[in-house]
């Protein structure tokens, strides 16, 4: 595992020196051989550890997840070589080292055997984001969307440092994940969940907490939409399953408030898509509803929520990239995301369409695919825990499948209204899609993989 980080970490230096001419060849291939080697990590035994240490932890919570944030990162270098070509050598540099540092970052997180160690990467991820929504997002409000992003991450992670410290100094150790804490008073256990939870409430988002997403989604380039979207969304789910094998055990009662907030508000960003007129800001208010489900699902702790958790979460990640990539793609033909404005798709590029079904097709978690699986353990779990949450998932669900097939329908059919030359689609554009589709199939037939 360790050489796999010092590799990744390698990516860094090699942006900055590499010859312009081969750069982005030499590090794209390099990311896929990390990615091709991270696929070794799924096969997890529960009882053996042989890639873990004093220092790094590698289990079947992680592996998954880890192997997901290797396989994106050649994914960001293609989707964002078009935008590129245009700037300064020294920009492309800049970019490539960043999104490299980027994923180092998010590995050490995924890694970290100890909670201290967790939450230093978990905030160090905050800079290079930070720097790729502000120095290569489109619009001018992406400062704004920047300081959103850093005020949520840093308002809420100053708590869990608090209760960090606290559990600490009550262990003598930096609190290793196996390790689960015991204390008296039942009021100090409430404030450790709610210290402990906000931070990553605030990353999943939860609605209520969700206000920097659309910002930092709409502003970002195509790069920061999908680590953000895919990875960084992540980490939250990541914090909350890690922080249940610390925290002294208490009755998923107290956890009632965050279950209502998380299904009610995932009807309501499900709503709030059906309204969106930009493209970019309906897929982020999507990731806001699908993530609702799986604060739902990890709030009960129960086997079957946390393996549905767990699927949507991976799920997700290829689902809702795959649609900023696909968003981005007409992005650049028509310099506009009003989706008013960029209807009529099928008559110019007709292949595009069968992409923009599949991914729609998997956002509405159709059978078989893997975001189904997730879906049905989490709503079977969760009508286990109360018969009356099927009211509020069967509503979601529906309303899900309504804004995707709205999406679908007013990017492709129609006349188009724009009379624009169009570029053909290129060979890059094809096979980022179907490195996003191929994998969400292929975990489709072997879910043991990563449940």
């Amino acid at each position: 595992m360790l050489k796999m980080i010092l590799a990744t970490t390698a990516l860094i230096p090699m942006a900055l020196l590499l010859n312009p001419k081969i750069m982005h060849q030499t590090m794209t291939s390099c990311s896929f051989i990390l990615a091709m080697l991270s696929l070794s990590l799924l096969k997890q035994t529960p009882y053996i550890k042989p890639l873990s240490n004093t220092y790094i932890n590698l289990d079947s919570i992680s592996a998954p997840l880890l192997t997901l944030s290797f396989w994106l990162l050649p994914l960001m270098m293609i989707a964002s070589q078009h935008a590129m070509t245009s700037e300064p050598t020294q920009r492309q540099r800049t970019f490539l080292a960043t999104i490299a540092l980027l994923q180092t970052l998010i590995c050490l997180t995924f890694t970290a055997s100890n909670l201290t160690l967790m939450y230093i990467m978990f905030e160090a991820t905050l800079i290079p984001t930070l720097i790729v929504i502000t120095r290569w997002g489109q619009q001018a409000e992406r400062l704004t969307a920047g300081t959103y992003f850093m005020m949520y991450t840093l308002a809420t992670s100053m708590p869990l440092l608090m209760a960090i410290l606290f559990l600490n100094n009550s262990s003598n150790t930096p609190t290793p994940f196996f390790m689960t804490t015991n204390t008296t008073n039942p009021w100090t256990d409430l404030l450790l969940w709610l210290a402990c939870l906000a931070a990553f409430m605030a990353k999943m988002p939860l609605y209520g907490l969700h206000l920097w997403l659309p910002k930092a989604h709409v502003e970002a380039p195509i790069a920061g939409s999908m680590v953000l979207a895919a990875i960084l969304l992540k980490l939250g789910g990541y914090g909350i399953i890690r922080m249940m094998q610390i925290m002294p055990t208490t009755k998923t009662d107290m956890f009632m408030p965050f279950l209502i907030i998380s299904l009610w508000g995932a009807i309501l960003a499900n709503l709030t898509c059906l309204q969106q007129t930009d493209l970019k800001s309906l897929i982020a208010y999507s990731s806001i509803s699908h993530m609702g489900l799986v604060i739902a699902a990890l709030m009960i702790q129960t086997p079957w929520s946390l393996a549905g958790a767990m699927a949507l979460m991976i799920a997700h990640g290829f689902t809702s990239s795959m649609l900023f990539c696909l968003a981005n793609i007409n992005y650049e033909r028509t310099h506009t995301r009003i989706l008013m404005l960029t209807r009529g798709f099928h008559n110019i590029l007709p292949m595009m369409t069968a992409w923009w079904l599949l991914a729609n097709l998997m956002n509405i978690a159709i059978p078989p695919s893997i975001n189904f699986t997730g879906e049905l353990l989490i709503l079977s779990s969760l009508f286990n825990w109360s018969p009356t949450t099927i009211i509020l998932l069967g509503l979601s669900m529906l309303i899900t499948a309504t804004y995707s097939l709205h999406m679908f329908l007013s990017t492709q059919s129609g006349k188009p209204l724009m009379n624009l030359p169009t570029q053909p689609t290129h060979t890059r554009e094809h096979l980022l899609l179907i490195l996003h589709i191929a994998p969400l199939i292929l975990i489709s037939m072997k879910p043991e993989l990563i449940i």
